[in-house]
């Protein structure tokens, strides 16, 4: 078959990228032996599952290597980025990523690191100098109008810092002055913005202030701020500089050297920035205070504009006659008023008194009596025998014409005269 590997290497096998790596694996894991390895710790990294991954490395390589949670439980050093240690362990392949590392077991602390050491001969050096001292410190402008950032246009520490100051509302201007940060030329290439920055026909621009930093980093990474020239660039800047860099457990020469050390590019925008919200904060109290004072000034103004109008109104002319026509006005209401009363009391008065004479008059006595003696005639009309009779009764009367009250009176065969209302009729009792 054409572009046979096998049939081109007499018939050699093909091994898959798998097969190779665990090969590779086998060979490393089965001939090198266990053993002890000097280095400086770097690159550390803590997962959240209690395994340690950092490098051991010094002038001419780097290893990586991993302290699993059991064993780093069982180590009297701490480890951090830096330091100098023997760690004993084995070699170990990692097939998903085709790499290879130290198993670490045992670490013992073989003394400060290279870098370290030189960090801390460096900083005793130029304090004795007194590169460090709090005299030669400038003052930070409390609201800097432009200020120049030397650092990498590309790291995160340029957004954070720019983020905060728009947050924060600082309507100052930012020139970003473009550097390496870490590795070869750094420290050279901040230097020249630094120097740039100081002549302002070169530049273009005049600043109030200056920052020099970046993010966090493992001593390495931050090595190039800790470079003598650069760190008496720092020193000797004639514009007032906040150093910015790394985290807050990150210290730096450059820190020392500069006027004003930030823990963080964030919280150098915010030292930065704390004048003009202070300013702002104070304005708006200012502001208000104003606003309160003139309105309470206006508010008074106005009641004793009020009060002076109305004095003018009672003292002018024709707000004495305007009185008059008020008090002629009310004076003829209640004049009126009392009038009315006084006849409406008399007429009530008038017919109380006809009343009373109709009640006693000999007129209405007489009427009186006579309506009486009208009844009576009629009551009595209504007793008498004819008016009986003529109702349909009959009066039953005895020989000698007197009445017949009961029937026991009667005895059989006595005659009686029956009398009608039309007339008297004999009758005889059985």
């Amino acid at each position: 078959m054409k572009n046979d590997p096998e049939a081109e290497g007499g018939g050699a096998r093909v091994e898959s990228v798998t097969e190779f790596t665990r090969r590779v694996k086998t060979v490393l894991e089965t001939q090198v032996r266990p053993g002890w390895v000097r280095g400086e710790v770097s690159n550390l990294r803590a997962q959240a599952s209690g395994h340690l991954y950092f490098s051991i490395k010094d002038a001419g390589a780097q290893l990586s290597a991993v302290l699993f949670r059991g064993d780093a439980a069982r180590q009297e050093v701490k480890l951090r980025d830096g330091l100098q240690v023997l760690v004993y362990g084995e070699i170990s392949v990692y097939e998903a990523r085709g790499s290879y590392q130290l198993i670490v077991r045992a670490v013992i602390d073989d003394g400060a690191g290279r870098l370290q050491k030189e960090f801390e001969a460096l900083k005793r050096r130029l304090a004795d100098e007194g590169l460090f001292a709090a005299e030669r410190k400038k003052k930070i402008p409390a609201m800097p109008r432009t200020v120049g950032f030397i650092t990498s246009p590309a790291g995160a520490a340029v957004q954070d810092f720019l983020r905060i100051l728009i947050r924060r509302g600082w309507r100052g201007r930012v020139v970003v002055l473009p550097a390496k940060v870490q590795g070869d030329g750094a420290a050279a290439e901040m230097m020249e913005m630094l120097a740039a920055a100081q002549d302002a026909k070169a530049c273009g621009v005049e600043f109030d202030l200056l920052v020099i930093g970046r993010g966090g980093g493992s001593l390495e990474d931050l090595w190039a701020f800790n470079e003598e020239p650069l760190v008496r660039a720092v020193s000797a800047c004639g514009l007032p500089i906040i150093s910015a860099v790394g985290h807050e457990i990150d210290f730096t020469l450059c820190d020392f050297a500069a006027d004003v050390r930030a823990e963080t590019p964030s919280a150098a925008a915010e030292l930065i920035s704390s004048g003009f919200v202070a300013a702002m904060e104070r304005t708006g109290r200012l502001a208000e205070d104003l606003e309160h004072h003139v309105g309470a000034a206006l508010e008074t103004a106005a009641g004793r504009l009020d009060h002076a109008r109305s004095r003018l109104r009672l003292l002018a002319p024709s707000a004495r006659v305007e009185r008059g026509f008020l008090r002629l006005d009310d004076l003829s209401n209640r004049l009126g008023a009392a009038l009315g009363a006084t006849v409406q009391a008399r007429r009530q008065r008038l017919g109380e008194v006809r009343s009373l004479l109709r009640e006693r008059s000999p007129q209405r006595r007489v009427e009186a009596e006579s309506q009486r003696l009208l009844a009576l005639w009629k009551r009595l009309q209504a007793a008498s025998p004819a008016s009986v009779m003529n109702r349909g009764f009959v009066i039953m009367r005895d020989a000698e014409g007197r009445p017949v009250q009961r029937s026991s009176a009667v005895r059989s065969g006595q005659v009686l005269a029956a009398e009608f209302a039309d007339g008297t009729l004999p009758v005889k009792a059985e």
